[in-house]
């Protein structure tokens, strides 16, 4: 006999819908965008919301999920929104309306759908941590370190909504599902955890058996083979399921469309409204030092390893070194001016100019030279995962503080790790955290910036 426990949390999405609807449909509604098929427009948006909603998994938050989850899905949600907004205005001829309007429009939709949002979120985990609603009964059936970790996560964390009654360990005489079975039917448990690496195939096929008759869900702990220590894909080939080692959310011409829209103005802005004093300023003052050009340029390299000219305000006396040896502390070649620029990072601005040209982004992995590339590419493991991606101004290394010289091993070995995680774990948010941490970096100093 079948059981799954009632739960209102099914309503949440439904709820949020309605609220979402009734807020970019209300706003239209109300503000005087003076259109002539003000029933079409009303149509149009709820139908197109709720299909960007689908594809981007828009009401698709987990109970384990991190603000910065929410705050990507409000950007790549609105973002789109936004063009399908001014497609219809464009597309129906409403030439009456006030694009100023519209963008009002556009602007208070955004900010209450974003305040809803954020504050159902917040509402949520503090409901399921002052008064354990919203919960899962679950039991761990495993014995090992990540069971373990798993167990301390639900105690520690009753924000998630996850209730741990029991653990089951495999390697006891003891154990046996018929056992699990009867305890998950009298205390009416949701979610079962089952350590792959323990249990055989048998009592593993049982569990799932059971859990697919009652309504259960079974989820696995991955063992310490290497193939579950990674990033996983699941995809089908025909009806033949396959694995995949990475996922990269930059394969996703979505991501990647939003990436570049956001790189392409970002860099505009920069260059209209600050490089274009800075550059005769700058270039004055470089010029007045010491002789040569400008700008630096190296060859560095890219993504899938192609090479490009790097873009830098010269901070150095030229010299032949330049290509292979880091600058390091007290460095003899950088001149005064460029030891301003390294500590405030006003050097490596030019490469703004790279991001417009599509050759890099405002975040992602530092390009390095060439000869650094082909030194650490075969001495560290997994180096070239880096370059999956279009390296960045700033990454998430560098504001982790691996940035500059490279004086010992464990300053490549972590920044590789860092770039890693970055590349199969974009997103819109992460990239608006480094750019905020880079800003406050330059004020508030770097060691290694020099």
């Amino acid at each position: 006999m079948f059981h799954k426990q009632g739960r209102y949390s099914g309503l949440l999405k439904p709820v949020s819908y309605i609220i979402d609807l009734t807020i970019i449909l209300g706003l239209a509604y109300v503000l005087p965008l003076k259109l002539r098929y003000p029933l079409l427009i009303l149509a149009y948006l709820a139908f197109t919301w709720v299909i960007i909603s689908v594809k981007n998994e828009f009401y698709q938050v987990q109970r384990y999920a991190k603000v910065s989850r929410v705050f990507s899905l409000l950007f790549r949600q609105f973002v789109i929104f936004f063009v399908v907004l001014y497609g219809f205005i464009g597309f129906f001829k409403e030439h009456m309306v006030s694009r100023l309007l519209l963008a009002q429009y556009f602007a208070l939709s955004f900010f209450l759908v974003a305040f809803f949002k954020i504050l159902m979120y917040y509402l949520l985990q503090r409901y399921r941590r002052a008064l354990g609603g919203n919960f899962r009964n679950t039991l761990v059936v495993g014995s090992n370190v990540k069971s373990e970790q798993l167990i301390n996560i639900f105690k520690d964390r009753p924000e998630f909504g996850f209730v741990f009654k029991k653990q089951f360990k495999p390697g006891s005489r003891s154990f046996k599902v018929e056992e699990l079975i009867a305890y998950a039917e009298s205390e009416e448990i949701d979610e079962i955890y089952c350590s792959v690496a323990e249990l055989n195939n048998e009592d593993l096929g049982d569990i799932v058996d059971y859990a697919d008759n009652n309504l259960k869900v079974v989820k696995f702990i991955p063992d310490n083979k290497f193939i579950y220590n990674r990033r996983l894909k699941f995809e089908y080939y025909d009806y033949l399921p396959v694995l995949s080692l990475r996922d990269i959310p930059l394969d996703e011409s979505i991501n990647y469309g939003l990436k570049r829209v956001f790189d392409v103005v970002f860099s505009l802005l920069v260059i209209v409204f600050i490089l274009s004093w800075l550059v005769p300023l700058m270039g004055l003052l470089i010029k007045m030092e010491s002789k040569g050009p400008i700008f630096f340029k190296q060859k560095r390299h890219g993504i899938n390893g192609g090479e490009f000219q790097c873009y830098k305000f010269r901070s150095m006396g030229v010299n032949k070194d330049a290509d292979k040896a880091q600058a390091t502390k007290n460095d003899m070649r950088v001149t005064k001016i460029g030891n301003f620029m390294r500590r405030t990072s006003i050097d490596e601005l030019p490469q703004f100019f790279n991001v417009l040209f599509g050759q890099m982004s405002v975040v992602g992995p530092r390009p390095h030279m060439v000869y650094h590339t082909e030194l650490y590419g075969d001495l560290v493991d997994k180096y070239m995962v880096r370059h999956f991606v279009k390296p960045g101004i700033t990454g998430l290394a560098q504001v982790r503080g691996y940035r500059g010289e490279i004086s010992k091993d464990s300053d490549i070995i972590n920044r590789v790790r860092l770039d890693i995680f970055y590349v199969e774990n974009w997103s819109m948010a992460l990239d608006f955290k480094i750019i905020i941490d880079t800003v406050l970096n330059v004020f508030r100093g770097e060691e290694n910036a020099y």
